[in-house]
């Protein structure tokens, strides 16, 4: 799993109760006039927000003019514990440390969607009747249904103005927009367009997965020379039924797409594919040898970490629109993927803007590995595929995947040795210095890497043992630039500035990935090609966040659920954003990614609010952009303790 999605530094955690003197050792270096005290800066913001200035008004939706201003005493969960607020003269009562499976937790998952949900045959305008019959426990009552709606949450919907039809219909949480006098689902029909996003899963394919009928002919015969010790290689005469366009990536509008994966009787594969036109030629059916395989070229190039949780396709497109070359999708498990999981495929998706684009998988054994490298390579399009060793979680570490594939040479030559053999594009590999702290394993993996056919490493410079308790190591990241010679080396590690990234580039790797640099400023990427620091305002960083909401509704749908799940992925990059530091209130430039930001009051408002570490803030901010959350939403942030309720 990459960093900065499921934990948080020890150093960067939330903000001190340093007041206005001297900054301490790990706390950003603050000019004094902007800082203040844990109390007055909360003070601050309820005595403001309270207010609801005109700035608050204006940055949400034109059409919705009740904002639902969060309560001022509401419950903050520490380690799933439940409470009501304290007085405001009563003492806190020591909360006790949560043990065992703690069932008394609020679940996140919300139940609400499905009590008075619209039947989806009815949602999609469908002309046939709904399957289930007398049997659906969905309403048919549209009237009923719109008795029970929210109201719209604002006057123009993002799907119905970018693709000219809305496909959530009345469900939409701003159905105004394209509803008619009548209740039906307006077309602007000079303005359709199917939504751009590649690499979905096909149903009939989904269904053989399940189902366990899709043979994987190429993994099983690489599979067979791996157990008896043969280093893998094409066969002559082998034939793959995809096509390879101009980039030399499978292209999943081929007419055998379907086919990649013969099973005898799957006429469902076959059915659904899309038949090609133009003259058939070699490279339409002969298997490409190793050494023509097209070489992965990004030496230079600013590449985006895969982020798990926040590094999600709209997120990644605010990244590619500030200057990020190269990106990746997140951390998908390849048992998952596999067995046709939708939540799973979703992380696999696409945007047009991504033009060069890789997937990562984790997996802890060469034969499922290698079948998902094989089933990827048949049926979406991707630029490269890499392999997460750098995963610290105990969740993959105790299963044999992530670093500890770092410690089973056997198991990891035989993935990256198989993955080779049945992709068509370069495979990557992301790994740590080591699992122990004072163990470094790189240095000796790089070498073996290069031999068995990984075309780049990407190194952070961090093992899993030491977490974020300490700076990566570059010196030790430029000590194996010479080890992986001459395939390239990519350093990953606390770079937040350019200055960080130029002295990053001069121990000699060939490009660099940013993580939690991307996340705490996602402009990074132009400051770093553009060599400057750009002190940006409040209302500059709400523009993103707007620009995030209306990717987000693109890729997540317009009706409750995806407004709810839009919102939590804005939660969860907020509790990073909050922790950036504006460049016009810093004595020393530049801010570095171990240091704290202490309490502060900002230039305006708004500025202020976004640097509260509390999740109660965090939901005013996306109250702003998406409407007041329901009566009972939760929020637990994946790497932080307090959670609101």
């Amino acid at each position: 799993m990459a960093e900065g999605a499921a934990e948080a530094p020890a150093e960067s955690g939330g903000g001190g109760d340093s007041g206005a003197g001297a900054p301490e050792r790990g706390v950003a270096p603050i000019k004094p006039q902007y800082l203040t005290t844990k109390e007055q800066f909360h003070e601050f913001l309820e005595a403001k927000g309270q207010e609801k200035p005109s700035q608050e008004i204006e940055a949400g939706d034109p059409g919705s003019n009740d904002l639902a201003e969060p309560e001022a005493k509401r419950i903050r969960l520490e380690d799933g514990q439940t409470g009501e607020a304290a007085e405001p003269g009563e003492q806190p009562q020591a909360q006790k440390r949560a043990r065992g499976q703690n069932k008394g937790r609020p679940h996140v998952k919300p139940t609400h969607y499905d009590k008075n949900r619209l039947c989806p045959s009815l949602v999609q305008d469908s002309a046939a009747k709904c399957f289930f019959g007398d049997r659906c426990r969905f309403l048919h009552d549209v009237g009923l249904y719109l008795e029970t709606k929210p109201s719209d949450l604002g006057p123009r919907c993002v799907l119905f103005e970018t693709f000219g039809r809305c496909p959530y219909g009345v469900t939409c949480r701003f159905a105004g927009a394209h509803l008619g006098p009548e209740g039906q689902n307006l077309v602007q029909e000079e303005r359709v367009q199917v939504p751009p996003v590649r690499n979905g899963l096909d149903k009939a394919l989904q269904q053989q997965l399940r189902k366990r009928k899709v043979r994987f002919e190429r993994a099983e015969q690489a599979l067979r020379q791996l157990s008896k010790g043969h280093v893998p290689g094409p066969s002559p005469g082998a034939v793959v039924p995809e096509v390879s366009g101009a980039e030399g990536a499978p292209r999943q509008d081929s007419s055998d797409t379907q086919q990649a994966l013969p099973e005898p009787g799957a006429d469902a594969l076959a059915s659904g594919s899309v038949q090609t036109c133009g003259p058939l030629t070699d490279e339409d059916i002969v298997r490409l040898r190793p050494c023509e395989k097209r070489k992965l070229d990004i030496s230079g190039k600013l590449y985006l970490a895969p982020l798990t949780t926040c590094g999600n396709l709209p997120f990644r497109r605010i990244c590619k629109r500030f200057g990020a070359d190269v990106t990746c999708g997140e951390m998908a498990v390849c048992t998952n993927l596999l067995q046709g999981q939708t939540s799973e495929w979703a992380l696999l998706r696409r945007h047009p803007c991504e033009d060069i684009f890789g997937v990562q998988l984790e997996g802890a054994f060469p034969d499922t590995m290698t079948k998902c490298a094989e089933l990827l390579n048949r049926t979406i399009e991707v630029d490269f595929v890499d392999i997460n060793v750098g995963c610290p979680i105990d969740l993959v570490y105790k299963k044999g995947g992530g670093c500890a594939l770092m410690n089973r040479a056997a198991k990891f030559q035989q993935i990256v040795r198989g993955m080779n053999q049945v992709l068509d594009v370069p495979l990557t590999v992301k790994i740590r210095t080591g699992v122990q702290e004072r163990v470094n394993l790189a240095h000796r993996l790089l070498p073996e890497l290069r031999n068995w056919g990984a075309a780049l490493v990407t190194l952070h410079g961090r093992s899993r043992e030491q977490r974020y308790t300490k700076l990566a190591d570059w010196e030790y990241i430029a000590q194996c630039v010479t080890a992986a010679s001459p395939m390239p080396l990519f350093g990953n590690g606390d770079v937040l500035s350019y200055e960080d990234a130029n002295r990053a580039m001069q121990t000699g790797v060939a490009g660099v990935m940013i993580a939690r640099g991307a996340l705490l400023k996602p402009w990074l990427f132009t400051e770093i090609k553009e060599q400057r620091h750009w002190d940006i305002s409040s209302s500059e960083r709400l523009a993103i966040l707007q620009d995030f909401t209306r990717y987000g509704l693109e890729h997540w749908g317009s009706d409750t659920q995806g407004v709810e799940k839009t919102r939590r992925f804005l939660l969860e990059w907020l509790s990073f954003l909050c922790r950036y530091v504006p460049v016009g209130l810093l004595e020393r430039l530049p801010q570095r990614i171990n240091e704290r930001p202490p309490y502060y009051l900002g230039r305006d408002y708004l500025e202020t609010l976004m640097a509260s570490q509390q999740a109660a803030d965090w939901i005013r901010i996306s109250e702003m952009l998406l409407g007041p959350v329901p009566p009972n939403f939760v929020f637990l942030p994946k790497h932080k303790a307090n959670a609101y309720k």
